[in-house]
């Protein structure tokens, strides 16, 4: 009922007014974890509400906000196309209501990004044993800023929009962390960090009743974001029964994520937003499904790990053959979906040119990056070392090696070594590298 909803959101955005205005009586900045969801984005209106509030009452306000985004690079590119389109919308608004919001999109480190690992370092697929993308993701990059805004105010306060009734363990979660009689909580890995979950007690029809109703202050469409998750939706989930009109269909609670997500056995999102038409997104859940299903195959596994050690049942890395393998249909997928969004990159020019590195530093020398890409557009990938000045050094290295192809490929593979270790500004290991790619060179020479 409106009446009933109209007093749940005054008393959210009066207990936010207290927060912002009395409660707090620092003003260390807020920051709001910002997905794109429909939690975060019902926080984020519900603020922006209470700060509006807050100017007309007193004219000033007197902390900042910022809205972090954090782009993990393999997000489904139907959120991210979204996502991006409301981020600008927030950055506009914001300047033209002269809101104290500015918006932070962060991105993981070269070295921590899915494909360098997973192609790169031969990382196989994560799973609930094996979770290794979640930490380099998405924890750093956004532990990385907040870092750097504790430095500048000495502490922080994370806006999450996070639910008490979205599972019991979430419930369970917010409790451990809660300081009695306060609003705010510890965060768990953050000195000097504490976490403010405004919307914990709403409801998932509460949740999406306020997006069917409620005006974005930023004045994106919230439509958009209902018939996404509509789209999304698969057959086995629950759907709200609050709705505002009957042209609202079925939107349930998909989840979405990585495209690239081997933690579930099945992406339903993913299915369900091909089947409703999105046939384009065909090629990325066809390699998602295949990294789930090639992921145990011992043929596709190294005996040891990358630190050297045996492996539990031989099943290590992923070999040099598989790391290939899953480039070329990863670039063959980008190519494809290309031809209907020419601007979507599935990997980038910069993880190729590291990718080609940690190859060079794994002593892999069969495959060529630049070969397999060519091998997909039909184009010369440039790994920057295609011009005049490396011409010249090959010529010379031929001749200060009266011609012996031997000697001149392991110097060539030496000097790789030392490039890529540049390349990455990491050159520990650099010595151990070469020694082993010497006595490698040793061994097929006997």
């Amino acid at each position: 009922n409106l009446f009933f909803m109209s007093k749940i959101v005054d008393t959210i955005i009066d207990e936010i007014i207290d927060q912002y205005m009395y409660a707090d009586e620092t003003n260390r900045p807020w920051i709001i974890g910002f997905s794109g969801g429909k939690d975060s984005t019902v926080m984020l209106q519900l603020v922006w509400k209470a700060i509006e509030q807050i100017k007309q009452l007193t004219g000033i306000v007197k902390r900042d906000i910022i809205v972090v985004c954090n782009d993990t690079m393999v997000e489904n590119p139907i959120i991210t196309e979204y996502v991006n389109r409301v981020l600008n919308d927030i950055r506009k608004a914001a300047v033209e209501q002269d809101m104290p919001i500015q918006v932070v999109q962060t991105i993981p480190r070269l070295e921590d990004s899915f494909w360098v690992n997973l192609i790169g370092r031969g990382y196989p697929a994560p799973n609930n044993a094996f979770r290794w993308c979640t930490e380099r993701l998405k924890i750093r990059p956004t532990a990385r800023h907040l870092i750097e805004k504790i430095d500048q105010f000495g502490e922080a306060v994370i806006l999450i929009g996070t639910r008490t009734a979205e599972s019991a363990q979430r419930a369970k979660s917010m409790k451990k962390h809660e300081i009695k009689g306060k609003r705010l909580s510890k965060h768990p890995t953050q000195p000097n960090t504490h976490m403010y979950a405004p919307i914990r007690s709403l409801s998932l029809e509460e949740v999406w009743y306020l997006i069917n109703t409620m005006d974005s202050p930023w004045g994106s469409d919230n439509s958009e974001l209902f018939q996404i998750y509509s789209d999304a939706s698969a057959d086995d989930y629950e759907c709200p029964t609050v709705v505002t009109s009957k042209e609202h269909k079925s939107c349930g609670q998909s989840r979405f994520g990585c495209w690239v997500c081997t933690v579930v056995k099945k992406d339903k999102s993913m299915t369900a937003l091909i089947e409703n038409g999105l046939t384009w997104l065909t090629p990325l859940l066809k390699v998602r499904n295949e990294l789930v299903d090639e992921r145990n195959l011992i043929e596709n596994r190294l005996p040891q790990r990358r630190n050297g050690t045996d492996a539990i049942n031989g099943m290590g890395t992923y070999t040099s053959k598989y790391r290939a393998s899953v480039l070329k249909r990863v670039l063959a997928a980008q190519h494809t979906i290309q031809k209907t969004k020419p601007h979507l990159e599935l990997i980038t020019n910069q993880e190729l040119v590291a990718i080609q590195t940690i190859w060079y530093r794994d002593l892999i020398f069969d495959y060529k990056v630049s070969e397999i890409y060519k091998e997909a557009y039909n184009l010369n990938l440039d790994m920057k070392d295609q011009n005049e000045k490396r011409e010249k050094e090959v010529e010379l290295l031929k001749k200060s090696c009266n011609d012996s192809e031997k000697d001149f490929n392991l110097i060539q593979d030496l000097l790789t070594l030392q490039k890529n270790k540049s390349l990455l500004n990491r050159k520990r290991g650099l010595k151990d590298d070469i020694e082993n790619r010497i006595e490698e060179f040793l061994k097929k020479d006997k």
